[in-house]
């Protein structure tokens, strides 16, 4: 992989910001897609919300600042997106965004993207009966490994706030999956 700061370099450059956002595109796309999914669940919505986010980032590259790492900033661009994806929706129809989530991962079964089995679909419905914060935690540490720190960055908050976010979710699934299995 290119050092960051070389690809920052490159994406700020008129004469090699497109080679360069091409190169970003098949570093994260993957990434960035599967955190978005886990939000809105929907993979024609992911596609969207994906499509609007490396927009975001091509159009807002040189305001990067470099304060964090790239993928951070692109994570929280994603994160945002996404979760306007849904505000929006929810706002739209009328009805709350805990009501869109429950809508969204009931469709799971006939979603012919979905791969999962009856407990992965279990596992689906109780993080959407978390509140944002804690399902943005859960998603980031459960699935996609990132490390606290890096939340810290991605979502502006500290450490131990995260720590007990995910804390609070962990629970909170284990006994929505203890009540549905038994």
């Amino acid at each position: 992989m290119k050092d960051e700061n070389i690809l920052v370099a490159e994406l700020k450059n008129a004469t090699t910001k497109d080679k360069a956002f091409r190169a970003l595109l098949s570093l994260y796309k993957k990434r960035l897609y599967w955190h978005i999914r886990k939000i809105v669940i929907s993979h024609d919505d992911a596609d969207d919300v994906l499509q609007n986010t490396f927009i975001k980032v091509y159009r807002n590259i040189d305001k990067f600042n470099q304060e964090s790492k790239l993928f951070s900033w692109m994570y929280r661009i994603a994160t945002n997106e996404a979760i306007s994806f849904i505000n929006k929706r929810a706002k739209k129809n009328n009805i709350e965004v805990s009501e869109i989530k429950n809508q969204l991962v009931n469709s799971l079964e006939s979603d012919i993207y979905f791969t999962g089995d009856e407990i992965q679909q279990i596992l689906q419905k109780a993080i959407a009966t978390l509140p944002q914060k804690q399902q943005l935690v859960f998603n980031m540490k459960y699935f996609d490994e990132l490390k606290y720190q890096e939340i810290a960055d991605i979502l502006e908050t500290s450490v131990g706030a995260l720590k007990a976010s995910y804390f609070h979710a962990v629970k909170k699934i284990e006994t929505y999956i203890k009540n549905k299995t038994n």
